[in-house]
């Protein structure tokens, strides 16, 4: 089982928006589709869904084209889509019909997931002091997380095979972060398909495996995360020491990035001039509380590829 995307592109009249996509995701697990603002990520995860016509290119699911209607995707949007005018109840089962989940199953889940998310309260009515009824609030009442909330509620219902989460941590606090966060590894542990966009760069190194970068478009970096991240070696090195070491940096020809009282942040050619300077300040018998060579980070390697340019979707 596994989902290929060959060949992607859409345009609009003489602008392409994507340009010749292509991934493939063999075994369960995160792939991230990365890029900044424009860059094609939500239309290409349209157009995967079957959501949005492409120029040319297809997507595979079991080695079969990929139906949204009959393949169980489970999908969280970016922009918030509840209906205003109807009760997260009725809303949440009538997404679960269409999934092809009994009504009976669709309200177990909806319990269990209300239960889990903490959203009793604006889903099951409550009484008051009467016995009466209290009027349910309506979706756009509710918070962003909460539609958050919601809204993975209703990917998840049918158990998807396939789960598209397009910003799934955007707005959240530290608390409903983690909770999102729980989700997310027990799908994983599931043996779940899922593909990620994020802007949260420590989320994708979290949680994926494999990567695409998108910019204006195009595909500019794409592969294996930590085979990527070795690929440029151990080139950044952090330093806290007790003294000013400004002159010992100087002398091994090593950047200073960035310094902050006696933390400082460095940019090395490799290992040697690393350890030249581990040597030296070894001699000087200074006090070292954190020497840490390491490969650059997601973000660091993002802005490089793409650097601060962005367009609109």
């Amino acid at each position: 089982m596994s989902l290929t995307v060959n060949g992607l592109s859409k345009k609009y009249g003489e602008k392409t928006v994507v340009d010749n996509l292509s991934f493939e995701i063999k075994e369960p697990g995160v792939y991230a589709l990365l890029g900044t603002n424009g860059a094609g990520k939500t239309t290409s995860i349209r157009m995967i869904l079957g959501m949005l016509a492409s120029n040319s290119g297809e997507v595979l699911w079991k080695g079969e084209p990929l139906d949204a209607v009959k393949c169980n995707v489970g999908y969280l949007a970016e922009e918030r889509g509840l209906y205003p005018k109807y009760t997260l109840m009725d809303q949440l089962v009538y997404f679960a019909r269409l999934r092809g989940v009994s009504k009976s199953d669709a309200l177990d889940r909806i319990k269990y997931w209300s239960d889990r998310f903490e959203v009793n309260e604006y889903i099951y009515p409550e009484k008051n002091a009467k016995g009466k009824k209290i009027p349910m609030k309506k979706p756009e009442q509710l918070s962003k997380g909460n539609q958050q909330k919601i809204q993975l509620i209703s990917a998840l219902l049918s158990d998807p095979e396939l789960l598209i989460l397009d910003e799934p941590l955007s707005g959240l606090d530290p608390v409903n972060t983690d909770l999102f966060k729980s989700v997310i590894y027990e799908q994983i542990e599931k043996k779940k398909y899922l593909i990620m966009s994020s802007h949260q760069m420590p989320t994708i190194e979290e949680f994926c495996t494999d990567i695409t970068i998108l910019n204006k478009s195009k595909t500019v970096l794409q592969g294996n995360l930590n085979e990527i991240k070795k690929s440029y070696g151990r080139v950044n090195l952090f330093v806290k020491c007790e003294s000013d070491i400004k002159a010992l940096i100087k002398e091994c020809g090593i950047t200073l990035v960035n310094q902050k009282e006696s933390e400082y942040v460095l940019k090395v050619t490799g290992e040697e001039q690393a350890n030249n300077l581990l040597s030296k300040m070894i001699e000087k018998k200074i006090m070292i509380i954190r020497f840490e060579l390491r490969e650059p980070s997601l973000h660091e390697i993002f802005v490089e590829k793409v650097g601060g340019d962005s367009e609109e979707k």
